[in-house]
């Protein structure tokens, strides 16, 4: 069987680092906010040409803590709007809603996934005060079309990374405006990938990166000494440190996976088959390579007949989830058409920076047979 994404496979040649990294943080004897977490959050900062990175425990807590951070500046009110794309994974929403505001669902572009900028305009209110774009599958959104409608209105800007790490956008990974962050997931399988949660918010703005400090320490700047209702989401000192020896690869692990994502553009010929909508440059790191299809289901049971690995991502779209049925959001009624279309027909191809060739060259040849 060919693995969707062979973890273990990516992380053994580190093993011998782990190892070493994990007796160094076991003799320092500090485990919560140490050292490594300090170097990691320079370190990221860095690579995001941001000026400040915060740590936090997962990438669903980094968004989270954004819109509790801009809520505690004042800059966001509790029962605000935020426009979010319609096909999103339901994590970007609940975090909307975790943080008591209001998500306004907004469809996407058929072709590559991302919310549709021209769709925006129409769904802002006077309630509207942020947008969250989604880079979903690895993809920048439209940055400089969203960015300019978030400055038009006024809008606090906010991307969710968790699958875009080192995504490059006119050679800058974000696009910061004076009211911007964006939010990072570690979870094992991403592009930068930790043994475990980790997350991280990566800004420009300094009073929301003193914020987020505080609040994610139990919104204490000095201990035992607390400013606001904070939380605990600290990233873990190991996890962290596991991170500093991964982060050094990551632009490699990215070209690795379009090189891939190049072949399979270059070498699927099935006109069932729909394959996603890239202009080769430095805008996707294919955290998923992802196809549609009308006949998913057989598809996908007709590649594990031949010993090939897929997921969808993902089944359901979030309106359509129990978790919003008519006794609570009621969002069960509502009609968004390109959304359902691509939760009903996508599907996820391995994809991975370990993914060999002959692997390659049989997913081709199989799915060419289809």
């Amino acid at each position: 069987m060919i693995s969707f994404l062979d973890l273990k496979k990516i992380n053994q040649p580190y093993e011998t680092a782990f190892q070493e990294k994990l007796k160094t943080v076991l003799d320092n004897g500090w485990y919560i906010l140490g050292n490594e977490v300090e170097n990691f959050e320079k370190a990221f900062a860095e690579y995001c040409h941001s000026e400040y990175c915060i740590g936090v425990g997962n990438g669903f807590d980094a968004l989270v803590l954004i819109f509790k951070g801009y809520i505690e500046l004042g800059i966001l009110k509790k029962g605000d709007e935020v426009i979010v794309p319609a096909n999103t994974y339901i994590a970007s929403i609940l975090a909307i809603l975790q943080a008591d505001l209001i998500p306004v669902l907004v469809e996407p572009r058929l072709e590559t996934y991302n919310i549709n900028p021209d769709l925006i305009p129409e769904k802002i209110t006077s309630k509207t005060k942020a947008i969250l774009a989604v880079h979903l599958y690895g993809q920048l959104a439209e940055m400089e079309k969203i960015n300019e409608i978030a400055q038009k209105h006024n809008l606090v800007f906010v991307e969710d990374c968790a699958q875009s790490h080192g995504a490059i956008n006119n050679q800058q990974s974000t696009i910061n405006n004076s009211k911007s962050a964006s939010a990072y997931s570690f979870y094992p399988g991403k592009n930068l990938g930790c043994l475990g949660d980790g997350g991280a918010v990566t800004t420009n703005d300094a009073e929301l990166a003193k914020m987020l400090f505080s609040l994610r320490n139990y919104g204490s700047q000095k201990k035992y000494y607390n400013d606001y209702v904070g939380v605990n989401s600290r990233l873990d000192e190991l996890q962290a440190g596991f991170l500093n020896l991964k982060l050094p690869n990551l632009d490699a692990d990215n070209q690795k996976r379009r090189n891939i994502a190049k072949r399979y553009s270059a070498e699927i010929k099935n006109e069932k088959i729909i394959l996603p909508n890239w202009n080769f440059s430095n805008n996707h790191v294919f955290h998923l390579f992802v196809i549609r299809t009308k006949n998913r289901d057989d598809l996908q049971n007709y590649l594990a007949q031949n010993n090939i690995q897929t997921v969808i991502h993902y089944p359901v779209p979030p309106h359509k989830q129990n978790a919003f049925s008519s006794e609570t959001s009621g969002w069960n009624t509502l009609s968004f058409p390109i959304t359902e279309k691509i939760h009903n027909e996508v599907l996820s191809l391995p994809m991975s920076p370990v993914l060999e060739d002959p692997e390659v060259d049989f997913i081709v040849e199989v799915l060419n047979r289809y």
